[in-house]
């Protein structure tokens, strides 16, 4: 019983990812795609729209640090000014 229902469950995942549609994106009737960024010589394409920025998902940086180092002296941390009370 419980490997029918494991089964039943399995081939219902299967079908629910087959579900996905694969034609390009288009507006919504009544929409349309958003206003030409300044500078730019024509509006993006939905494909472009979907593609995250080098800002969006930077490359990681893989340095490992190998030996510790004592930190520099920093200039900017400084204690907090006491405020008026």
């Amino acid at each position: 019983m419980k490997t029918q229902a494991l089964v039943g469950l399995g081939l219902m995942a299967v079908a629910l990812t087959a579900c996905g549609g694969r034609q390009p994106l288009k507006p919504v009737k009544g929409q349309s795609l958003p206003a030409v960024p300044v500078g730019a010589a024509t509006a993006p394409t939905a494909a472009q729209l979907m593609q995250p920025s080098i800002q969006a998902r930077p490359e990681r940086n893989v340095e490992l640090l190998t030996q510790s180092r004592k930190r520099g002296d920093d200039p900017f941390d400084l204690p907090p000014e006491k405020q008026p009370q």
